[in-house]
């Protein structure tokens, strides 16, 4: 009797913890909006880190314009491509 009411237990935890719609711990798959998201909020510290960095003297101007440039150019992008997806 035990042995059956061991099994049944197994079975009922391995199906509540491999069910696909059932298990919480399951992550969504993300959508290019949320990685454009993540890209922008990546490309902001990014800008953030190069302005601290230049005031403490660790780039030449020169360095910097070409960096600060490149990191806006590319948020602006990113930021562009949010909009378009988030009005659709």
């Amino acid at each position: 009797m035990s042995i059956a009411a061991s099994i049944v237990l197994l079975v009922g935890l391995f199906a509540f913890t491999f069910w696909p719609e059932k298990n919480p711990f399951t992550q969504r798959a993300a959508s290019r909006l949320d990685f454009l998201r993540e890209r922008r909020d990546a490309v902001f510290a990014n800008l953030r880190d190069l302005n601290f960095e230049y005031k403490a003297g660790k780039y030449p101007e020169e360095d910097y314009a070409t960096q600060r440039a490149l990191l806006e150019d590319e948020a602006t992008t990113i930021v562009t491509e949010i909009d378009v997806l988030e009005r659709a």
